[in-house]
């Protein structure tokens, strides 16, 4: 009954945000204009959080009538400082999401009125422990844009029907409601911006159906885990599939990522606070994560999950700090300077700890292909650091069709073998792409878990079988394809055709004689 009501309120939810963004979309392009939406989403439940905090608190102390939107701002500045140290942000009640969405279709100067609550927000958290995690959460909220309007005027409307549209969803009280509302409608907007805009969508967003799998992986034999890390962690959904599958107070001390694009990592510590993570419990940094890394006091991991960017250039060995870094250099030699993808590998392995799993999306070159990363791969092998390689289906990602693979990296397995794995066949066909089903990534996890040979499935291959084979990790060299061909029976088939060629001759026959009638007929009648 409440998977159904679960499933009733998503659906309402998308039915409306659709209708949100189709309305406003108009002259900006869909994947542009998400910025705007998701800001204003974020700008919506940060004000309902902390209203919802300061009134509860209130309620329990016996001021049940209290209400935190009516309170005048000169009495709520008392309460700064407190709300800043435990919340980690404030915001003045006038300057709340409701009681601006109610002035906004009077207020003339509506743009400047939101610029200066994001400042506001923004600039709240200065100087306290939270100031990472709010400085620039709306620099992609540009209220001033032409992409709104060509005249303040325009802007203005724009800006009041996405203050009603966001406004109008119903989320309900998010403590209340079956499903994760505000977190949800992140991801349901994401997803459909990114299958809108292809390929710079994709860069950005893992399917929740991969999220899910590769989280899956990494937590078999494990209620709890200690910190998780996404060292390319777009938009921070792969992140949050360990809050969704363990609850967050199961990830003791926290959620870690790295992005380069500074739009993406605006959206992710937005969606860190949509899924109700508080900023203590985050830690989300910009930045290369190749050259410059920003986790080395929070390393190691016991949970490393990644669908890193396919086949970027980096510095390689133009930069000559590289090969003596310590994530790089036991391997001897660095990823090519074209093809990004193994450096991933490296530095997650790096920073994995002893007894954490790592599971990354992988583009299928990195597998086979000869050079430094043929190299790569014999240092993962005769180390003994890959669990298990992973064949998925084509067509499951945004903006490519591409069949990719998970590479699976432990540091502590007890036997010296690799497990490979065809999942290539788990897959139902939604319009024109793939999905993993519920049904599709259990089945996987258990193949995964039994780690035994199944005729077209799975493969568990001595290390020193890989060797022989160039140190080649395509599934496709050691799981055999079934042979879907119908089979022929050749007796048979000759048994048939002798029968075929004796009932031509008997109709041959047949036919001959027929004439033979007619031409005795013809004769006669002359």
């Amino acid at each position: 009954m409440v998977d159904n009501k679960k499933e009733q309120e998503r659906a309402e939810l998308h039915r409306m945000i659709w209708g949100i963004a189709n309305d406003l979309r108009g002259s900006v392009d869909g994947w542009d204009f998400k910025q705007y939406v998701l800001g204003m989403l974020f700008y919506r439940y940060i004000s309902e959080n902390l209203t919802n905090y300061i009134n509860i608190g209130e309620h329990e102390a016996g001021n049940s009538d209290f209400d935190y939107t009516k309170f005048s701002d000169k009495e709520a500045e008392q309460a700064r400082q407190d709300l800043v140290k435990t919340k980690g942000f404030f915001i003045l009640p006038s300057e709340l999401f409701g009681n601006v969405r109610a002035k906004a279709p009077s207020d003339e100067n509506l743009n400047e009125t939101l610029e200066k609550v994001f400042r506001n927000i923004e600039s709240s958290a200065q100087g306290s422990d939270s100031e990472d995690d709010f400085r620039g959460l709306f620099d992609d909220m540009d209220v001033n844009s032409n992409k709104l309007g060509g005249t303040v005027a325009k802007r203005n409307e724009k800006l009041v029907k996405l203050l009603n549209g966001i406004g109008e969803l119903k989320l309900g009280d998010y403590q209340d409601n079956t499903i994760d509302a505000f977190g949800d409608a992140y991801e349901f907007l994401m997803g459909m911006y990114a299958s809108n805009a292809g390929k710079s969508g994709g860069e950005y967003y893992t399917p929740q159906e991969v999220s899910e799998l590769l989280t899956r992986i990494t937590l078999v034999g494990k209620t709890e885990v200690n910190k998780v890390y996404d060292p390319a962690c777009g938009s921070g959904s792969l992140l949050l599939k360990f809050a969704k599958i363990l609850g967050k107070e199961n990830v003791r001390q926290g959620f870690f990522g790295q992005e380069i694009n500074i739009t993406t990592y605006n959206l992710c510590r937005i969606n860190m606070f949509l899924h109700d993570i508080d900023y203590d419990k985050f830690d989300i940094a910009h930045g290369d994560t190749l050259i410059d890394p920003k986790h080395w006091d929070d390393e190691p991991f016991e949970a490393i999950v990644s669908n890193p960017p396919y086949s970027i250039r980096w510095d390689g060995s133009d930069n000559p700090l590289l090969i003596n870094d310590p994530r790089f250099s036991p391997a001897g030699v660095l990823a090519p300077k074209s093809k990004a993808d193994l450096a991933f590998i490296m530095h997650s392995l790096s920073w994995l700890s002893t007894n954490g799993t790592a599971a990354i999306v992988c583009f299928p070159g990195v597998m086979y292909r000869g050079g430094a990363e043929q190299k790569i791969r014999k240092y993962l092998i005769d180390n003994n650091f890959v669990d298990c390689v992973i064949q998925l289906p084509d067509n499951l990602f945004y903006g490519t069709s591409i069949a990719t693979c998970i590479m699976v990296l432990k540091k502590s397995k007890q036997e010296n073998n690799t497990l490979f794995i065809d999942a290539s066949k788990e897959y139902v066909k939604v319009t024109n792409s793939n999905k993993l089903t519920v049904s599709n990534i259990a089945h996987i996890i258990d193949i995964y878990k039994e780690r035994a040979d199944k005729d077209y499935l799975a493969k568990v291959v001595p290390n020193a079988d890989i060797e022989t084979q160039d140190y080649n990790l395509s599934v496709s060299t050691y799981v055999e394809q079934e042979d879907t061909r119908e089979k022929i029976d050749i007796a048979v088939l000759n048994a048939e055709i002798k029968q075929i060629v004796a009932r031509e001759q008997v109709l041959r026959d047949e036919i001959d004689k027929i004439i033979a009638e007619i031409e005795v007929d013809g004769d006669a009648i002359n």
